[in-house]
């Protein structure tokens, strides 16, 4: 086993720390507190091929692998976890999605403009009451001639309102439950589409949240992505990759909020000396280095068994589930060294607190998370 990273990705890892210090730390708060979509900033992301980074140069991405992407996500997310969970379900998600059930014409047409930024994607699977049971979605699709129409509600999409297209997922054939679910790719310009409601969140409030609005949208025969009542299954696959994602999302914010209570334990002094030489902060500071550590190996693993082309179910949900349980703690602990200046927005402290909680709920629960490893260890 090698637990180094090469010299290219010690590169890469250098070249996005560089760039989100420069380009997103001046702006982190601004864009919080406005709860500002930081396109510009997205966009050249795309032109540095950090939203193609796992498809193939013959559909504009960079060709590199999901190693790198855990590097490029956790670098983000150690600066902001809005633009590291941005660019993680553009990717992902909806780039992902297409380039693993579309055909070759979608792969073209989608992929290819999806990882230079030219598209902004986003990916639809929740609905207001259809959650963890995502096999009991009611947006349908129906066969009309040429065309699907579809009509139904998808929620907590990220990148709703800006994103160029989408992936939703519908149902085709109720009878058939989850083997009646399909995808379809929808453009943003689509009569009958809509961004709707734009939710208030707690934190990585810079990211777009929201609902989309179907009503008799009609899209080509050929906008179905994957076989018909294949969705839910594709679905699956493409949350396997989604949970690395969110594993890596998780560690960028736990070293941010590792690094600012280190950064802080050295400077602030109490009863004549600096609160990092008492036992009680060290004890916290050693526990959250471990477990970033532990985290970090967790998702690494992940990330090059998806590389071996190697099915990763219960590697990326192992990964998912502690990383995103390890970041809540060491924000937790984070505000708790900084103190009363741990509740202020001068510090980063409770930004990463406020952040950090997406992490055990999106791309399935904690709680869901345990499920999904039971039962692979069952199967053994």
């Amino acid at each position: 086993m090698d637990f180094q990273l090469s010299d290219e990705q010690q590169q890469l890892k250098k070249t996005v720390r560089e760039f989100a210090e420069r380009e997103i730390l001046p702006n982190v708060m601004k864009w919080d507190e406005a709860c500002e979509f930081p396109l510009t900033t997205i966009k050249e992301l795309g032109k540095l091929g950090l939203l193609g980074t796992v498809f193939p140069p013959e559909y504009a991405g960079a060709g590199m692998g999901y190693v790198e992407y855990v590097i490029a996500i956790e670098e983000l997310s150690r600066v902001d976890g809005s633009v590291g969970i941005i660019v993680a379900a553009h990717t992902s998600l909806c780039s992902n999605h297409i380039f693993l059930a579309g055909d070759e014409a979608q792969k073209k047409k989608y992929v290819s403009k999806l990882a230079t930024g030219d598209f902004i994607g986003a990916w639809g699977l929740t609905e207001p009451s259809s959650g963890s049971d995502a096999g009991s979605a009611r947006m349908t699709a129906k066969r009309r001639g040429n065309s699907w129409v579809l009509n139904g509600t998808k929620t907590f999409c990220t990148n709703g309102h800006y994103a160029d297209v989408m992936v939703v997922i519908a149902v085709t054939d109720r009878a058939a439950k989850t083997h009646g679910l399909s995808a379809f790719i929808v453009d943003k310009d689509t009569k009958g589409f809509r961004p709707g409601k734009k939710e208030n969140k707690l934190g990585l409030r810079a990211s777009d949240t929201a609902e989309m609005i179907f009503e008799d949208c009609v899209i080509p025969a050929e906008n179905l992505l994957g076989k018909e009542g294949d969705g839910f299954i594709d679905a699956m696959r493409v949350l396997d990759g989604g949970r690395i994602s969110i594993a890596a999302l998780s560690l960028g914010m736990a070293q941010g909020a590792y690094e600012a209570a280190l950064n802080y334990s050295k400077e602030r002094k109490q009863f004549g000396k600096a609160i990092g030489e008492f036992q009680a902060i060290q004890w916290k500071l050693a526990d959250m280095a471990t477990e970033i550590d532990a985290a970090r190996l967790l998702t690494m693993r992940a990330a090059s068994m998806k590389d071996a082309g190697m099915k990763t179910t219960l590697e990326s949900s192992m990964a998912k589930l502690y990383a995103s349980e390890v970041a809540v703690r060491c924000a937790n602990e984070g505000v708790q060294i900084h103190g009363g200046y741990g509740f202020i927005k001068d510090y980063p402290a409770e930004k990463y607190y406020r952040d950090v909680k997406l992490c055990t709920i999106g791309e399935g629960t904690s709680e869901i998370q345990r499920m999904v490893i039971a039962r692979q260890l069952l199967k053994e």
